[in-house]
């Protein structure tokens, strides 16, 4: 049953990953006594995901807020809008809460930490007086929407994080499992030391889409554009990714280049060794790190990646198994994004 066409209610939905580290039962209770309670979902599995967002299409919500991290924002994005098309009606604007554990769209949009509800309810109470949106274009792949994925070692980062974090759910350390440092344990005990000696795959990486422009080492454009059906890339590397947003989790801008062009995502390959990381870890946290041998940057819309053997793939950072042959498209539409750092509409309204 489809929503009314005409209904864009004011009211705000709150989703939230029920399996997420930072939602907790105090967090679900005062969200519930912040908002009305038939506007508080609690997701604890696919399923229970595509069901909120048809009620949420149907009763007409202006904005989506998602708590749970990166992967709750792709699940509940792509359900929502795949719903609102199918009800010919628009989707509601979407925002982010801090709840998750890399929470890489909380840098780009500025949402806070927790702090027991007091930094959720200061975004929602910014939300409702002065935040602003604007529109962002994400990436389609394998049927979902994301800011960002990829296929090689930031998936296998992923995959053994996950491992990291169910061994030390045993040990005394489990309360800090979900976060930093089991990412930084996986990585310096997993990562790092088996791409020393791993055989790194082949990847071959053609646009089949617009023209593809690649990028220097200063961000500008270099030679000619790569035209569709032309490699962009042939060889070894350890990552292959897109993104449309500079960061991933923890605040990483592992692309720099994401936001040069609204018609554009950002198409990394990265062939770095597993010693020169640590080296320059401060670089790349930041997003400066540049060096034309190991990583090529290229702007594009639509390109199919291929390996000789299946990797590890990411969506939005969940692990989704591994791949061979996976294709990067930048979404023709934009969704509107909740973002606290643009200006106001009502600022707008109120200027001379």
């Amino acid at each position: 049953m489809a929503p009314p066409p005409a209904v864009r209610s004011d009211r705000i939905a709150i989703v939230l990953n029920g399996n997420a580290k930072n939602v907790t039962r105090e967090i679900v209770d005062f969200l519930d006594q912040l908002v009305l309670g038939g506007d508080l979902f609690v997701s604890r599995s696919l399923d229970e995901g595509v069901e909120i967002a048809r009620t949420i299409v149907f009763r007409g919500y202006g904005t989506v807020l998602t708590g749970g991290g990166d992967g709750t924002f792709v699940h509940m994005v792509t359900h929502v809008v795949k719903e609102a098309r199918a009800a010919g009606v628009r989707a509601p604007r979407v925002g982010f809460l801090r709840l998750g554990t890399g929470n890489a769209l909380a840098w780009v949009v500025g949402a806070q930490a927790p702090r027991k509800g007091r930094g959720v309810a200061a975004d929602i109470a910014r939300l409702r007086q002065d935040a602003g949106f604007r529109p962002m274009r994400l990436l389609e792949v394998d049927g979902a929407l994301t800011p960002f994925a990829g296929v090689g070692i930031d998936a296998t980062v992923l995959h053994q994080y996950n491992r990291t974090k169910k061994l030390l759910q045993r040990t005394p350390l489990k309360r800090f499992a979900a976060g930093a440092l089991g990412y930084t344990l996986a990585i310096s005990t997993q990562t790092l030391p088996g791409y020393l000696f791993a055989r790194v795959p082949r990847v071959k990486v053609v646009n089949v889409g617009a023209p593809a422009l690649r990028l220097g080492v200063d961000g500008r454009l270099v030679g000619a554009p790569v035209r569709e059906g032309e490699t962009i890339f042939e060889g070894v590397a350890k990552m292959v990714a897109c993104a449309t947003i500079p960061t991933y989790g923890f605040g990483f801008r592992i692309f720099p280049f994401a936001e040069e062009r609204p018609d554009r995502m950002h198409l990394r390959v990265v062939n770095m060794s597993p010693l020169s990381v640590p080296q320059n870890i401060v670089k790349i946290w930041k997003g400066t790190y540049r060096d034309a041998d190991t990583v090529i940057d290229v702007l594009v819309d639509k390109v199919r990646v291929t390996t000789e053997a299946p990797v590890p793939f990411q969506i939005g950072g969940d692990p989704c198994g591994e791949r061979s042959d996976v294709t990067f498209v930048l979404s023709e539409e934009p969704i509107e994004l909740v973002d606290f750092y643009a200006p106001s509409p009502l600022h707008h309204e109120d200027s001379p």
